[in-house]
């Protein structure tokens, strides 16, 4: 029986220490899969450092070893979803470089995969990094799930696998700044969820800094949910409803007790900076659908490509 060609996806971005770690313990893992044969595509995001050289050496020793490098950094976001689009495998399991998504799980996908699953997802039970942004990824987990339309799984970060079904679907999408948790959550397939403790990355410096992060929340909340702008529609009626009926309180108390009654500015004060700091809020909210309207109408490229290796 012909073997079943499995296609790894690693974005890279800064990654110059740990990529060679990351091919070999891939290479090793398959070499105990006799009835797989595999391609690891590594895509590199414009790497300041000395990560497409790296790449370059690899490629070379290793034609299953096939690297985009960008012309740019097309971002966190981009990048790594066209080279899920890139792969030709039977199933694309998707791990990052930087050792945190643990490739001897492999197996543990494959078996789960041929047991019928189109979707195998590594979900983080424990994690090695620091408590505060472990809470703070946690929160945000919880927010994002309360307001999405979509049942999106907590502590799922992309590291599993895809059947080609699943692939072949995000193609027909055509979303030029995808949402990919959302997206495969929003698919509908069954997903069998695989616990794993996250360990601490080894070298090099993480590149997820807030903005990131950030990025990854609001894009998440305005792909798979509208209850943000209906908080808003809602707000200022019961807002408006409010001041009517302070407003009133205030008049009637002023009729009742004229001279004992000063209305002073302080209320006046809070009651307008209270109010600015509402519709600023909800301003900012209606902003990132808006924007978000505005990079699926520019229809732009994924990413553009300045070098191919073994494809």
């Amino acid at each position: 029986m012909a073997s079943k060609l499995i296609s790894i996806v690693t974005p890279c971005y800064n990654e110059e220490e740990n990529v060679r770690e990351l091919v070999a313990r891939i290479r090793e893992v398959f070499a105990q899969l006799p009835n797989y044969d595999y391609e690891h595509i590594l895509i590199d995001n414009a790497s300041t450092d000395g990560t497409a050289n790296v790449l370059r050496q690899l490629a070379g020793e290793d034609s299953r070893t096939k690297v985009i490098l960008n012309t740019r950094n097309f971002g966190h976001i981009r990048s790594p979803y066209h080279a899920i689009l890139q792969a030709r495998g039977d199933a694309v399991i998707h791990l990052v470089a930087d050792l945190q998504d643990p490739p001897e799980m492999i197996p543990d996908f494959l078996a789960k995969w041929s047991e019928g699953f189109k979707v195998v997802l590594g979900v983080k039970t424990q994690s090695q990094e620091s408590p505060a942004m472990y809470a703070i990824r946690k929160l945000y987990y919880d927010l994002s799930g309360r307001l999405s339309e979509v049942r999106l799984i907590k502590n799922y970060t992309g590291f599993g696998l895809y059947d080609h079904v699943v692939v072949e679907q995000l193609r027909q999408i055509d979303d030029p700044y995808p949402y990919f948790r959302g997206l495969i959550a929003d698919l509908g397939y069954e997903a069998a969820l695989i616990p794993f403790n996250q360990p601490v990355r080894k070298r090099g410096i993480t590149s997820n800094n807030f903005y990131k992060l950030y990025d990854i929340a609001m894009l998440g909340i305005t792909n798979h949910s509208k209850i943000p702008l209906r908080m808003a529609t809602m707000a200022g009626f019961f807002l408006s409803a409010a001041s009517l009926f302070i407003a009133l309180g205030y008049l009637i108390a002023k009729l009742l007790f004229w001279s004992q009654f000063a209305l002073g500015t302080a209320p006046i004060l809070i009651g307008f900076f209270f109010f600015m700091s509402v519709q600023l809020f909800f301003i900012g909210i209606i902003g990132e659908y808006v924007g978000a309207i505005h990079t699926q109408v520019q229809k732009r490229p994924h990413v553009i490509e300045k070098e191919r290796l073994n494809f």
